[in-house]
């Protein structure tokens, strides 16, 4: 399979075809055009309510029942008709059907379905076509991060809000995992923190194209800001203000790629170097929502790992070390981060490994720091493990 194939198919019809190695390599900008003109991906914004069918249609293919997924690759000639391949549903996304199909031919896919509802205890809807941003953005930042921390596009589904992607090879571990059972590696730390800086500057230097294909940030809104900032504000009358502020501010800049979901959970590590997976939230916006959203995981981890604390704390000051942000940028970062690990315990996706008592304590920390944001991260994450 080449590394970088891509079909799309619309209504049984085959719009795109395999992307040759000449249009792999490529320039970005010409890239763009070849995306757009080969898979004719929706850009029209999403705005307030979202669309009623949008929100109720069912894909007629639901792929964690592999029988119908069996019968959909075989009818697509996206494996032969007598394949059999393995399949096995993926647990652990609130947002994503996901199923890993092992090929007889020694390929391995993992497949996504987006859903209209999500899997959390209340109400959370975000449009399916959501997927067809995550390929467009599969293909960006194959060419913004460094080489093999990206996993490469295979095909995209409009219809069925589906695409597939080549699996990362075993062995490797989620990154979550390993940092919730105490195996924290700063060399793991300072490549976070790097990648995440080479995807926000790279993207600078195509920063026409990325401006024009990331413009659309309704996934954002309907994925991030209401769920997380907007919902908390509504939970917690104390930091109203103080979030409802960092909305506005968070709409109204417009500087680069922003990843969106940068976060553990979503970081595989293999031989020691970490890929990156889940960009369906990417869009041109504020990179300090990225900085902040993850140093609220490492914070998150640091309150619920007490034997570690310091190890993470630490890790938090490595990171944003790595990252190398601008001093400009930093008092920014610093009020996403506080952002996030309220929305954390108080939004409509409140981190599972955090139990009662430890979201009460997370907020009550927050808010003795909302009302005098910290200025820098070195003070932010001394003032929080201090508030716990």
């Amino acid at each position: 399979m080449a590394a970088a194939a891509a079909t799309c198919v619309e209504g049984g019809v085959l719009l795109g075809e395999v992307l040759s190695r000449s249009e792999q390599r490529s320039s970005t900008s010409s890239l763009s055009s070849v995306i757009r003109s080969r898979f004719r991906f929706a850009y029209a914004p999403v705005r307030g309510r979202l669309a009623q069918h949008a929100m109720t249609t069912t894909p007629r293919l639901d792929i964690e029942r592999h029988d119908e997924l069996l019968r959909y690759l075989r009818d697509r000639g996206r494996i032969g008709l007598e394949e059999q391949p393995l399949m096995r549903t993926l647990e652990g996304g609130v947002s994503n059907r996901t199923v890993l199909v092992q090929r007889q031919d020694g390929d391995a896919w993992v497949l996504k379905q987006a859903l209209p509802k999500l899997r959390v205890a209340v109400d959370w809807y975000c449009s399916p076509e959501r997927i067809e941003r995550e390929a467009l953005a599969l293909h960006w930042l194959a060419r913004l991060a460094p080489a093999g921390m990206i996993t490469p596009l295979v095909f995209v589904d409009r219809e069925l809000h589906l695409l597939a992607m080549e699996a990362v090879p075993q062995p490797h571990e989620n990154w979550k995992t390993m940092l919730l059972s105490g195996r924290l590696d700063p060399a793991h730390v300072q490549q976070f923190g790097e990648l995440l800086r080479a995807i926000h500057h790279n993207a600078l230097t195509h920063r026409d194209g990325v401006a024009r294909d990331f413009a659309d940030r309704s996934f954002f809104e309907a994925l991030r800001l209401e769920p997380y900032y907007e919902y908390a504000a509504t939970r917690v009358p104390e930091a109203t203000a103080f979030l409802t502020r960092l909305v506005e501010e968070t709409r109204a800049r417009q500087e680069t790629l922003v990843h969106g979901d940068y976060s553990p959970k979503n970081v595989l590590v293999r031989d020691g170097r970490l890929v990156l997976l889940d960009h369906e939230v990417a869009h041109f916006g504020d990179p300090g929502f990225d900085v902040g959203f993850s140093l609220a995981h490492l914070l998150s981890k640091a309150h619920h790992l007490p034997h570690v604390r310091a190890d993470f704390g630490s890790a938090a000051h490595l990171y944003w070390q790595a990252y190398g942000g601008e001093a400009e940028l930093e008092p920014r970062a610093v009020r996403h981060t506080l952002g996030c690990l309220l929305a954390r315990v108080a939004g409509r996706s409140p981190l599972e490994y955090l139990d009662q008592t430890e979201r009460t304590q997370q907020q009550r920390a927050v808010l003795t720091l909302v009302t005098r944001p910290p200025r820098t991260v070195r003070e932010l994450v001394d003032r929080f493990v201090e508030a716990l």
